[in-house]
This record gives C-alpha cells, structure tokens and sequence, in this order.
C-alpha cells in the first residue's frame, strides 16, 4: 500500500535531512565566486551532488514520479513530480552566507500535496500535506497576529529569471516603493522558500514577490497555506503555478498590504 501524503513528511525529512549533512561537510572555498561562470561552475558541482542524493532516497518511494529542475520548469498538468532545491539560496551558500536551506515538495496534478523544508544551520524542519496543517520541528506553525502595516516585518524576492519579465522588474520597484513609507521594515534574507516558511511561523509578516517562479513558491506556499495565511496571487486570486505574482500574509494585513501594491 502507497503512503499517504502525511506519512510521506517523515521519509522525505530523512532525505533533506542528508543532503543538508552533506551540504554542511563540503569543503567550499573561502573566497566567493569572482563572476558567473565562476558561480555555476561552483554551483553546480554542488548541487548535482545533493541531488543524486535526494534521487537515491527517494526513488524508491515514489517510482511513477518524475523529477523537475529547479529552474524555468514549467510542472506538468498529470502526474506526479518531485520538486527538490537541493540548495534552496545557492548564491548564500556560495558566498558564505547562512541564508539557505534545502526544498523538496511532491506536486501531484499542479498542487502541492506535501513539502519539508529543512535549514541546515538552524536545525529547523518546516513540514506540510494538503490538510494536515504546517509544523516546524513537530509544533503547529501559527502566523503573526499584528493587524498594522506600521508594524509589520515583510520580506520579498525575486525569480531566478526575472531578468525576462520587464513587467515584474518594475512591479518589484514600484510595489517597494508603495510599501516601504508604510510597513516597519522590509527585507530580503535569503532563500523564497524559507522567508515564507518564516512568515508561516510569524517571524515574518508577510511576503510578497513579482515573477513566476512555480518551483519555488508550489512548496512554500503549501506550507504557508496550512498555517493559516491568505495566500494569493498580487490580483487577490488564490495562488496557482503560472501566476505571475505572490503574496503570502496573515488575514488582517493580507488586505493591507495588497491595497498598498495597488494604489
């Protein structure tokens, strides 16, 4: 009999678990990349070893599913499909920074049905299935209870490829400058993944970002879902792969913060 989805976290833990081992056992340069042909060399030494990893773990426990890149991959409308970051904040991780975690979400049919989130150096594991709630290390995710933007801590981010999207490049600059007279503080710590995990938590208070970015955002989004946030695209609408935009708050700022972006 095929686990359920809720039974699927504890072995898909185990897994993130060992490639964050591994991740943390390499030896990496102390200097950073000096360009980008640097980078990618470095990169994807890196990551092509955690990867293999993650494939071994987990193959045999979903044979049918296939694995998608984690960039420009456009998820497939049947089946199911292992989404795994295996370096979740590669430019952290290379230029030495602890802003990166590891990503892995099984996508069934465009959804997200299950996803862990594991931060090497925190030691933290974020977890969800469709319906089962959001848990980091075990304890329910509840999100922030602030009701003011004046207040608020929000984080954002940018795709991979937003350098092909003019139109999210200058959403990007004009929803930050709309927010930023009227929120407490906005910062970009890192890895998408784990600032909306963080949001779930209620160390965050919302975030939000231009762009499609699917592979990224499917997990996260999950995971913030099951806390208990409103998780929308930046039109209001309940987000879905494709969308061109995201925002993930608690309920009494989601409004707030959308209405900021678009006035």
């Amino acid at each position: 009999m095929s686990p359920t989805d809720c039974q699927l976290l504890d072995p898909m833990a185990d897994a993130v678990h060992a490639v964050g081992a591994l991740l943390r056992a390499l030896d990496l340069p102390s200097e950073p990349p000096r360009d980008r042909d640097e980078f990618l060399l470095r990169f994807s030494a890196v990551d092509e070893l955690a990867l293999a990893l993650m494939r071994e773990l987990l193959g045999p426990l979903r044979p049918g599913a296939v694995w998608a890149e984690e960039l420009n991959t456009r998820l497939p409308e049947q089946g199911e499909v292992w989404v795994a970051d295996a370096v979740d904040g590669a430019v952290q991780l290379l230029q030495g920074l602890p802003h990166w975690c590891v990503s892995l979400t099984l996508v069934r049919e465009r959804r997200a049905v299950a996803a862990v989130l594991h931060s090497p150096l925190l030691g933290e594991t974020c977890t969800a299935a469709f319906g089962g709630g959001a848990r980091r290390d075990g304890r329910l995710m509840r999100p922030s209870g602030k009701r003011t933007l004046d207040a608020a801590l929000l984080g954002t981010s940018q795709p991979p490829g937003i350098a092909r999207e003019p139109e999210a490049v200058q959403g990007a600059g004009r929803s930050l400058s709309a927010l930023l007279p009227h929120v407490g503080a906005v910062r970009n710590l890192g890895a998408t993944s784990w600032q909306i995990a963080d949001t779930a938590a209620g160390r965050m208070d919302g975030f939000w970002q231009y762009g499609i970015d699917d592979t990224n955002l499917i997990g996260p989004a999950l995971i913030a879902a099951e806390a208990g946030l409103s998780v929308t695209d930046l039109a209001g609408r309940p987000w879905r792969a494709g969308a061109d935009g995201f925002l993930a708050a608690p309920q009494p700022l989601h409004p707030l913060i959308l209405d900021t972006i678009l006035d």
